[in-house]
């Protein structure tokens, strides 16, 4: 593929990394050109930089919206012509002081993306860990690669950032529509919360699957069973 990365930050660097190795071409695109230039020389292979527009307009079928929170908005919906089609990959947290949910009672920072650039295929997935789980080579944890959650509502989009997954060497896993991108954003607010704020393991809260003993068909759940 040939991948646009909007960004020149931690996200940016650790994705476009593992998808530059795995042969696929990489424009790293940023308002500063020397910070672009910086990271596509790091990155080495096949990386290219280029300002936004570019990265975004050579971009053939993905591109990576590696922003912050808010500015995510406003580079897409400047952006929205040249990100027509393609998909666009959203791995934002919304996460403010506090460690609270910064859209709490609206839509998810995912179904925004979607919103400023309407002709886009957006996929939320890569916002549960920190940018240094990104950059192993691969994420396997006790033997088992990490699992990726993937949301989104066009399946071709989501075929393609489930290849990406795993070029970066974990297993992506069907997250649901992009409805739920809510729901994956704030559990990373829980996550961050716990690991940064009570220095506690989030891994641990949930037992092996082993241990459900809840059918996986079921429409509902009811508490106490």
């Amino acid at each position: 593929m040939r991948i646009g990365v909007l960004g020149t930050g931690n996200m940016a660097d650790a994705l476009a990394t593992h998808w530059a190795r795995a042969g696929h071409e990489v424009i790293i695109g940023g308002r500063d050109p020397h910070k672009a230039e910086r990271l596509a020389t790091r990155i080495g292979g096949s990386a290219k930089h280029a300002g936004l527009r570019a990265a975004a307009e050579s971009a053939q079928e993905v591109v990576l919206a590696a922003l912050p929170f808010g500015a995510g908005v406003d580079v897409a919906r400047d952006l929205h012509g040249a990100l027509e089609g393609k998909v666009l990959l959203d791995c934002s947290n919304p996460v403010g002081q506090g460690f609270r949910l910064l859209t709490e009672g609206g839509p998810s920072a995912a179904q925004q993306l979607a919103a400023a650039a309407p002709g886009a295929h957006v996929v939320k997935a890569f916002n549960l860990c920190h940018e240094d789980v990104w950059r192993m080579r691969s994420p396997v944890f006790d033997g088992r690669p990490l699992a990726v959650p993937v949301c989104g509502d066009d399946e071709t989009a989501l075929a393609r950032v489930r290849e990406l997954v795993r070029d970066v060497g974990c297993e992506p896993v069907a997250g649901g529509g992009l409805e739920r991108a809510v729901l994956l954003e704030a559990t990373a607010a829980l996550f961050i919360a716990l690991w940064v704020g009570e220095g506690a393991d989030a891994q641990a809260i949930a037992p092996p699957l082993a241990y459900v003993k809840l059918p996986l068909d079921r429409g509902h759940l009811e508490t106490g069973t």
